[in-house]
C-alpha cells in the first residue's frame, strides 16, 4: 500500500506542473527549481529531526509525510522517477 501511495502522490506532483502558480502550492515549489525544492525539503528533514526527539508520535508521523512530499517534489523537479528510486530500495533488499 505504501508504495501505491507513493506512486499515486508522485502522479499528482507531476500533474501540478500543468497549475496555475497561483492554484497550486506544489506548482509554486517546482516554479522555483532544484534549489527552492532542496531548501525545502531541508527544511522540512529538520522539522522531522524535532518532532522525532521532542514531540509525540502524531506529530512525528505529520512530519515524516510533509518530508516524504517534498522529497517526491525535489525528485519530479529533477526528473527522477519514483519508481527508480524505488528500484534502487529493492535492489538493497
Amino acid at each position: 500500500m505504501s508504495e501505491d501511495v507513493l506512486t499515486s502522490l508522485a502522479a499528482t506532483i507531476r500533474a501540478r506542473r500543468a497549475d496555475t502558480a497561483e492554484k497550486s502550492y506544489t506548482r509554486q515549489l517546482l516554479d522555483g527549481g532544484p534549489k527552492r525544492c532542496a531548501k525545502k525539503l531541508g527544511e522540512e528533514a529538520t522539522e522531522t529531526i524535532i518532532a522525532a526527539l521532542s514531540e509525540d508520535d502524531a506529530a512525528l508521523r505529520n512530519e515524516a509525510a510533509d518530508l516524504l512530499y517534498h522529497l517526491l517534489v525535489l525528485l519530479e523537479v529533477r526528473g527522477v522517477s519514483i519508481d527508480d528510486v524505488l528500484g534502487v530500495l529493492a535492489g538493497r533488499m
